[in-house]
């Protein structure tokens, strides 16, 4: 699914054939999920192919090394335009970006004493695909912000999130939906949450929640149409009272939400500020104007 026998990947300042790609099975990363990574897409616009929001998700890859103490040599510039080769060599143009930072043997719990960089691109479609998705309240909570850096999209973060959805699944639904350590509502396992009510949309504040780019790709969205947003702690009780429902990630992109607990939304997905905010992100995305969309 993800390479075929002439798929190019770049990895430690090569570009080599996936199927010969080896690494060592004593790394920090493998034995202890020490490492970090980004999800990025491409598309095919009407101005050719672009990475969207590449320096952003790069600086954030950068900071997510720093909080965590793994050394990282590479600029934002030199990794996007590493990615625009490993796009070009395998033809892809709708695409999706793995960059990954994984460490070096060491069985110790201490700092990594060497990294390797690797950048993959396949494609793939949205995540959960185009349906309105059913929710359920997870059982699993969001790390306490005190114990990980939150801010940091490392790999051994997302164990909790693998559990979420797993967890969803075995009971019917489509994914799950976190609360932080206080019982408010955080995000989904791989993606931030929005909700409409009364003509606002509300997410929750950064701190307990990773910073993610679509997330502030939203914002911008609801800046420049005048779509009010605001940022607060809210429990889950309160969703079943909101008029409409969404996910956002660079792997979901916009994606729906039909239902908490079984409980629908009152109003219908296509009437919703969130189809408003759907349409200009991929309107954005393709770099097409989004003036047309209607609020």
């Amino acid at each position: 699914m993800y390479y075929a026998d002439n798929t190019i990947i770049f990895h430690d300042g090569k570009f080599v054939k996936a199927k010969d790609a080896t690494t060592d099975l004593y790394s920090q990363t493998l034995h202890y999920g020490y490492g970090a990574f980004e999800g990025i897409r491409s598309y095919r616009t009407i101005n050719g192919v672009k990475i969207f929001k590449a320096h952003e998700h790069f600086a954030r890859l950068q900071r997510s090394c720093e909080l965590v103490g793994i050394p990282f040599n590479y600029s934002t510039e030199e990794l996007t335009q590493l990615s625009y080769q490993v796009l070009e060599k395998n033809n892809l143009r709708d695409a999706y970006i793995r960059p990954l930072v994984y460490c070096a043997p060491n069985m110790t719990l201490s700092a990594p004493t060497g990294v390797s960089v690797m950048i993959a691109a396949w494609e793939w479609g949205k995540y959960h695909g185009h349906q309105s998705l059913k929710v359920c309240v997870s059982s699993f909570q969001r790390p306490n912000p005190k114990s990980v850096k939150m801010e940091a999209k490392v790999c051994g973060h997302y164990v909790n999130s693998i559990m979420a959805t797993n967890e969803a699944k075995q009971r019917g639904f489509d994914e799950a939906l976190m609360l932080d350590m206080n019982g408010f509502v955080a995000e989904g396992p791989g993606a931030n949450f929005f909700f409409e009510k009364d003509g606002v949309l509300y997410t929750p504040p950064l701190g307990n929640i990773l910073p993610g780019i679509t997330r502030q790709t939203v914002f911008e969205i609801c800046r420049e149409m005048d779509l009010p947003v605001v940022e607060k702690f809210f429990r889950p009780e309160e969703l079943f009272e909101a008029d409409s429902a969404f996910f956002c990630g660079t792997a979901a992109e916009v994606v729906a939400i039909e239902s908490i607990e079984g409980q629908l939304f009152s109003k219908p997905w296509k009437q919703s500020m969130g189809a408003v905010v759907q349409e200009a992100y991929k309107c954005i995305v393709l770099d097409k104007s989004y003036s047309y969309v209607i609020v």
